[in-house]
């Protein structure tokens, strides 16, 4: 019989670790959920792509932003930008930065299984 299942970012099941930044992750089987928190000045080409070592980010996200604003650079050089209560879908083959002072807080639905993890 299926159980419900409750946690908390408070306590994520994974946090990887970024440059202006943290990801937090909790699990429920083999779905994840991440928590991003990106400050001021973070730039997915400088706090993630020396991770995973691709030109762009290449993770399919579902995302929900909780508060804070980011712009996302798709390879094909459209621009979309994302802020509170915004709900979107991005494609892998783009680049993303926080706009503004404020820390950008989103909830991703999709990307939590490989997001900021070194290849391999």
């Amino acid at each position: 019989m299926a159980k419900t299942v409750k946690k908390r970012f408070d306590t994520p099941d994974e946090t990887r670790p970024i440059t202006n930044g943290k990801v937090e992750v909790v699990k429920f089987g083999d779905m994840q959920v991440m928590r991003t928190t990106f400050e001021p000045k973070w730039r997915w080409s400088e706090s993630i792509k020396p991770i995973v070592k691709t030109d762009s980010c290449q993770v399919h996200h579902i995302l929900y932003v909780i508060s804070g604003r980011m712009t996302v650079k798709m390879d094909d050089g459209s621009i979309v930008e994302f802020g509170p209560g915004d709900v979107g879908e991005i494609p892998p083959g783009h680049d993303a930065w926080v706009v503004g002072d404020a820390a950008c807080v989103s909830l991703d639905f999709a990307g939590a299984a490989k997001y900021a993890k070194p290849p391999g």
